[in-house]
């Protein structure tokens, strides 16, 4: 399995990001400790669009409490 190229929290949820097979593809898993998640984005989303995944990921996780 690839090294990952990137990992940091928003909150309570660790993100990583794993360069795939793919190329200029990107995994990009989310765990909070409880739910785990993942999606694949191209480095472009990544770099240029990253803020907006952050909120994204952070929305959804957010609503994901709440219907528990």
């Amino acid at each position: 399995m690839p090294e990952p190229i990137e990992s940091y929290k928003l909150g309570k949820i660790q993100v990583t990001v794993t360069p795939t097979e793919r190329p200029n593809k990107l995994l990009i898993e989310c765990f909070d400790g409880e739910f785990k998640s993942s999606f694949t984005a191209s480095e472009y989303e990544f770099k240029n669009y990253r803020r907006l995944m952050n909120q994204r990921i952070t929305l959804a996780y957010s609503e994901g409490r709440e219907e528990s």
